[in-house]
């Protein structure tokens, strides 16, 4: 008979250092089995990192595959989850359920073993093994492994669509809370400007906030290869090519395609830090800065704004809304030229 942990909804008794505190939170979880009694055991495939996280990880090892493996490996064995501490952000994972807990709540999220799922919560606090790392993509943040990780009951995840590649369908999960906040955040007639908007979180926040009748879309994005990529679609009405930590600058081209009204939404979801302030200026009184990039510093962003006098909303990202996970592959299923974008760039 199998013998499991006790129950524990959100995995506290994982957490070794310190103990006592939410997984999230600990500097150290325990990733061993056995799994508690309502708790997913996963065999891993594939690992999404963080955009914010990965390029921090990447540059750090000069882009070298083999140090960037070592890297990875080093930091779960020593956290046993990855939580990246440069950045304090992780991702997410694609991988086959092994084991169901008897007492995980199947009522409220069905499924059964053998089943493949994406978890829609962060690696920070996600209890991690990596037996091996077969492959890094540097292009797409995807790292391929064979392990094991833990999903508590309290947490969250998707099916994996049978309509789209795995590849699409990861990427595209990976920052479904952006595109699904951007939906709940953009009214009609306003304008929008996403910062970062040539990466797969950009593209998915400017195709939802183009849906609003009466939608001005501004892309904000600093390399050759994604403006050439942006130019191509259709729901983008004008790019910026500019390095978005250059406030000023940033908040002159916005003013300038505005006739000095600014914008009504600013939506950062940059890979670099630094950009805050590039938002904030962008943005007109009483209009609202959305903050999904996990390179935000919440320090520079509201004493940044106090500083300026900038009475705007900021909003910081939560990576979770109700339904966020089919709000994103509904962009994927509606939009051809978003499509055929995604499984060329992450296939």
């Amino acid at each position: 008979m199998a013998q499991f942990r006790q129950s524990d909804p959100y995995g506290v008794q994982r957490s070794l250092e310190p103990r006592g505190v939410l997984p999230q939170q600990a500097d150290r979880v325990d990733p061993a089995l056995p799994i508690a009694e309502d708790e997913l055991l996963i065999e891993v495939e594939n690992l999404n990192i963080d955009s914010a996280s990965f390029h921090q990880i990447a540059l750090a090892c000069g882009n070298d595959v083999a140090k960037i493996e070592h890297h990875i490996l080093q930091l779960v064995e020593k956290r046993g989850k990855h939580h990246n501490p440069v950045t304090g952000s992780g991702g997410m994972l694609i991988g086959r359920v092994s084991q169901i807990g008897p007492r995980f709540p199947l009522h409220e999220k069905p499924l059964q073993v053998g089943d493949r799922i994406a978890t829609l919560v962060s690696l920070t606090l996600t209890p991690l093994e990596i037996r091996k790392i077969k492959q890094v993509h540097l292009k797409t943040d995807r790292v391929d492994v064979e392990g094991h990780a833990i999903l508590f009951a309290s947490g969250i995840f998707a099916k994996l669509p049978e309509d789209l590649p795995e590849t699409v369908a990861l990427a595209v999960l990976d920052v479904a809370g952006a595109p699904a906040q951007t939906r709940k955040l953009v009214q009609e007639n306003q304008t929008v400007v996403v910062v970062g908007g040539g990466g797969k979180s950009g593209l998915l926040c400017l195709y939802e906030a183009k849906k609003k009748r009466g939608v001005k879309t501004i892309a904000v994005e600093y390399s050759k290869e994604a403006v050439d990529r942006l130019k191509s679609l259709s729901f983008v009405d004008h790019i910026i090519q500019a390095d978005a930590r250059k406030a000023v600058e940033i908040m002159n081209r916005v003013s300038q395609l505005t006739g000095g009204t600014m914008a009504d939404r600013v939506i950062n979801v940059a890979n670099i830090s630094e950009t805050e302030m590039s938002c904030i200026l962008s943005c007109k009184p009483g209009g609202v800065v959305y903050f999904f990039s996990m390179a935000t510093s919440f320090t520079r962003a509201t004493l940044g704004a106090e500083g300026v006098g900038a009475d705007v909303d900021l909003v910081m990202g939560n990576g979770y809304t109700r339904g966020h996970a089919e709000v994103a592959l509904s962009i994927m299923r509606e939009s051809d030229e978003l499509r055929r974008l995604f499984t060329k760039t992450y296939s």
